[in-house]
């Protein structure tokens, strides 16, 4: 009778371990919607489509690398890294690319020729959220930084998110509390933050962001002679927003994205408020002094930092599609 009983918890409790067991693997494959090689199978030559176009497009058109970084920032923070930036409006759906926030966006029709390469070799396979992912790889490797094993596997939005644009994507005179509460929102801390702000290192500002640091007065922390570089650049203190006027964010290195963007900072040569903000906030400073003195290790975090943010919230299974075409939803 007693070997019985034992017999018994013995049993209970291998059955126990197995049904962990189970409901284990089963949230953890939930959690690994992402997957590293995810188009393997499916389209092989998916990543390596998207690199090619990627440098094609950059040889062309050398501004696309910023334009591919900046893409995956601002679909990715507003509500999920599902190309829900790239919807066109519609009589029922207002696009997020009409956000004030997204004020100099461009080369997105470049993205359908990138997306348009991988329908011929592989129709209907590769979602538009994973060529804003990929592109933006890519074009950080163009840039000068290190390349990385990016997760693939996200599916397409179904619908626009321009409610929240406002609400997600900092502003560029927002305070530093409120840049690093939204950042911390999508999983990046402040390290992570500071570094992901180091891509002001490439591209260029329009004026109608830089006036209220100049005029009436100049902003007291810019370095004079920048001010008044600045001012060759804008020298009006009512721009026109459709204007071309500009400033580069880096005039010693403009298309490298490196960490002479953080010694520009110590330099009181910000090109914006929050760009300046960080040298002189308490929580910042010390990561934007170390990344000034060690380019690599802004490359390091600025690559974690990328990484986390391409896997926020992505979308998978029933929840999602694979868009054939990355400005309009799929016609049933």
């Amino acid at each position: 009778m007693e070997m019985g009983i034992n017999s018994i918890f013995v049993f209970v409790f291998l059955l126990l371990a197995l049904l962990c067991r189970h409901f284990t693997s089963a949230g953890e494959a939930e959690v690994e919607l992402l997957q590293v090689d995810y188009y393997k199978e499916s389209c092989p030559r998916a990543e390596e489509i998207i690199q090619e176009q990627v440098t094609q497009l950059y040889n062309k058109h050398g501004n696309t690398a910023v334009s591919w970084i900046r893409n995956l920032f601002h679909d990715c923070m507003v509500h999920s890294c599902d190309a829900s930036l790239l919807l066109e409006t519609t009589r029922d759906m207002a696009s997020e690319k009409t956000s004030q926030r997204s004020f100099g966006m461009r080369n997105f029709k470049y993205i359908n020729t990138i997306k348009k390469a991988l329908e011929n070799e592989c129709p209907s396979t590769v979602s538009c959220a994973d060529v804003v992912a990929l592109s933006a790889r890519d074009a950080f490797v163009l840039l000068g930084g290190p390349r990385i094993a990016m997760k693939t596997g996200r599916k397409d939005s179904r619908q626009s998110f321009a409610e929240m644009v406002d609400d997600m994507i900092p502003n560029h005179n927002d305070s530093i509390p409120l840049i690093l509460s939204r950042f911390q929102a999508v999983g990046i801390d402040v390290e992570g933050t500071v570094a992901l702000l180091g891509a002001h290192s490439v591209g260029r500002v329009h004026c109608v962001n830089l006036v209220g640091r100049l005029y009436p007065s100049v902003d007291p922390t810019l370095d004079p002679l920048y001010a008044n570089y600045l001012k060759r650049r804008c020298p009006s203190p009512v721009p026109n927003p459709k204007a071309v006027e500009y400033a580069r964010n880096d005039r010693d290195t403009p298309m490298v994205l490196d960490n002479m963007y953080y010694k520009h900072l110590l330099e009181h040569k910000g090109l914006l408020l929050v760009d300046q903000q960080l040298a002189s906030d308490p929580l910042t400073s010390p990561f934007v002094e170390k990344m000034a003195g060690d380019n690599g290790y802004f490359l390091e975090q600025f690559s974690g930092a990328l990484l986390r943010l391409s896997e926020n919230n992505p979308v998978g299974g029933e929840e999602g599609e694979i868009r054939k075409d990355c400005g309009h939803v799929n016609r049933d």
